[in-house]
C-alpha cells in the first residue's frame, strides 16, 4: 500500500498566507465563542458519563469566515451522526466548539478552558491560524488528533497528530533542527502522466507569496522542468500581461503563490487571451464545490484546475465510507476536502475510543492508539497515516496522490487510484 506525502505543511501555510495577504491592516479581538453541540436526539443520550471532545477553529480570523471552518464542520456531522447511532459503548459524544479568533491570545484560551476546565478527552480536527497553545496542549498529553497543519505545530510537539501523518521527531523543535521536507510527487505526476514540460509559476511581489513561489520553482526544477516566472504588483496587478506571456512562452501548468481573488483575476485573463493549459493547478483548500462560482468568468481556465491531496475525492460516491460522508453532510450548502478530513478525524477519535472501551477512555489510551505505527486510512478516505520519528530527514520518499479534475457538469472527477498513484521523490527542505 502507498504512502502519503510525509509533510503538506507547506501548501498549508502557503494558503493562509496566502488567504491573508487580501485582509485589510488592523487587528481584531478573538470572540472566542465557546460553546456546547447539544444538538444530538435526547434519546441518545444514553447512559453513562458523555466523551467530551473539543474543536479549536478559528472560524472568526482576520482572513475570513469561511476560511477554516470545513474540518469542523465535517466532524460535527461524524459526532452527530455517531450520536444517533446510540454514540460509543452506549456514551454519547459532547462536542464542544472553541473559535479562538485567529490570535495566539484566543487560541491559548480556547486551550484552557477545553482541556483545563472541561477535561475533554481529545481535541479532534484542530484548524488554527495560530496554535499558540500546542505546547500546552502537549504538556498536557492531550491527543490533538487530525489537525490541520496550519503552521509547523505538528512537526514539533508530541501528541499532536496531523491528518496528513509527521516523520518528524516532534522532540519541541520544527521537524529536523528546524527544518521541514516536502516532496515533488505533484511535479512528478504531471511530468509522467501528462507529458508536461514547461511550467509557470505566478506569485506576487510580496514577501510571503514570493517565498512560497521560490519554493514551487525549486521543486519544478528539481524534476526537470523549465520554469517560467511570473511576477505581478499585488496592488495593481497586470494579469493580461502575465497571460499574454504564458502564451508565448506555451506553459503547460500553472503554479500560483496568489489568493482566491487574483487566481480568478488570473484564469479570467487566460481566458480572454486564449491562454489553454494542461492544467492549472490548485490546492486542497481550494478543492472545493465552489468552483463554478469562483470561476464563473473562466469557463477555459475552470475546466483545466487540477486539485492533488492525501484523501480521496469528496465527490468519489462510489466509494462506501465517501457515501457515507456525502450522506450526512447533504444539508450543507457546499462540500469540500477539508469537510471530509474533518469527518476523518472525527472517525480516527471513534476508533481509538472504541478500542479503550472496555479499559476505559482516557487521554492516554486514545494517544496510544492514534500514536501506533500503522497506517490509519479512515476507512479508506485516507492515505495510511503514519508517525514515524525519524532521527534523520528523509533524502527520497516513496509517497502518493490523490488527484481530481474539474469538469463542468461532473464537477471534480477523481484521476486514478490516489493508493497507486505513487512516486519515489526527493524530499527537498525548507524553513516553515
Amino acid at each position: 500500500m502507498g504512502r502519503r506525502p510525509p509533510s503538506r505543511a507547506a501548501e498549508a501555510v502557503a494558503a493562509v498566507l496566502l488567504l491573508a495577504l487580501s485582509v485589510a491592516c488592523g487587528s481584531r479581538l478573538p470572540e472566542s465563542d465557546f460553546e456546547r453541540d447539544d444538538r444530538s436526539p435526547a434519546s441518545t443520550r444514553a447512559t453513562g458519563e458523555p466523551i467530551r471532545v473539543g474543536i479549536i477553529t478559528s472560524a472568526t480570523s482576520p482572513v475570513g469566515g469561511s476560511a477554516f471552518t470545513g474540518p469542523r464542520e465535517g466532524a460535527k456531522a461524524w459526532f452527530d451522526r455517531l450520536n444517533a447511532r446510540g454514540g460509543i459503548d452506549g456514551r454519547r459524544v459532547e462536542v464542544r466548539l472553541c473559535d479562538d479568533g485567529g490570535s495566539g491570545v484566543g487560541n491559548n484560551e480556547c486551550v484552557h478552558r477545553l482541556i483545563d476546565e472541561d477535561e475533554v478527552v481529545a481535541l479532534v480536527a484542530t484548524t488554527a491560524l495560530d496554535y499558540a497553545g500546542a505546547s500546552r496542549v502537549s504538556r498536557a498529553r492531550v491527543p490533538d488528533i487530525g489537525g490541520q497543519p496550519i503552521g509547523a505545530a505538528y512537526d514539533t510537539w508530541p501528541h499532536l497528530y496531523s491528518i496528513y501523518g509527521s516523520l518528524a521527531p516532534r522532540n519541541g523543535t520544527p521537524g529536523w533542527d528546524g527544518r521541514l521536507y516536502g516532496g515533488t510527487e505533484v511535479y512528478r505526476y504531471f511530468k509522467r502522466e501528462h507529458g508536461a514540460r514547461t511550467a509557470a509559476v505566478v506569485s506576487y511581489n510580496q514577501s510571503a507569496s514570493a517565498a512560497y513561489a521560490r519554493l514551487v520553482e525549486r521543486g519544478l526544477r528539481t524534476e526537470g522542468y523549465r520554469v517560467v516566472t511570473e511576477q505581478v504588483d499585488f496592488a495593481l496587478p497586470n494579469f493580461r500581461a502575465v497571460a499574454a506571456d504564458l502564451k508565448e512562452q506555451g506553459a503547460d501548468l500553472v503554479f500560483d503563490a496568489l489568493d482566491t481573488h487574483g487566481n480568478a483575476r488570473l484564469c479570467r485573463a487566460m481566458d480572454e487571451s486564449g491562454v489553454r493549459v494542461t492544467a492549472k493547478v490548485t490546492n486542497v483548500q481550494n478543492w472545493t464545490s465552489t468552483v463554478p462560482d469562483d470561476y464563473k468568468d473562466s469557463p477555459h481556465c475552470r475546466n483545466a484546475l487540477w486539485a492533488t491531496g492525501s484523501s480521496r475525492n469528496h465527490e468519489d460516491t462510489g466509494h462506501p465510507a465517501v457515501r457515507e460522508f456525502r450522506d450526512a453532510t447533504k444539508g450543507l450548502k457546499t462540500h469540500s476536502q477539508w469537510q471530509l478530513e474533518g469527518w476523518a478525524a472525527a472517525r480516527w477519535f471513534t476508533d481509538a475510543a472504541e478500542s479503550c472501551a472496555k479499559k476505559g477512555i482516557t487521554r492516554a489510551c486514545v494517544d496510544d492508539f492514534v500514536n501506533r505505527g500503522e497506517g490509519y486510512t479512515a476507512g479508506g478516505l485516507l492515505l495510511p497515516v503514519e508517525f514515524a520519528r525519524l532521527p534523520e530527514p528523509p533524502s527520497t520518499g516513496r509517497t502518493c496522490l490523490s488527484v481530481a479534475r474539474w469538469q463542468d457538469g461532473k464537477g471534480w472527477v477523481t484521476q486514478g487510484d490516489m493508493n497507486r498513484t505513487c512516486f519515489t521523490v526527493p524530499q527537498l527542505p525548507y524553513r516553515p
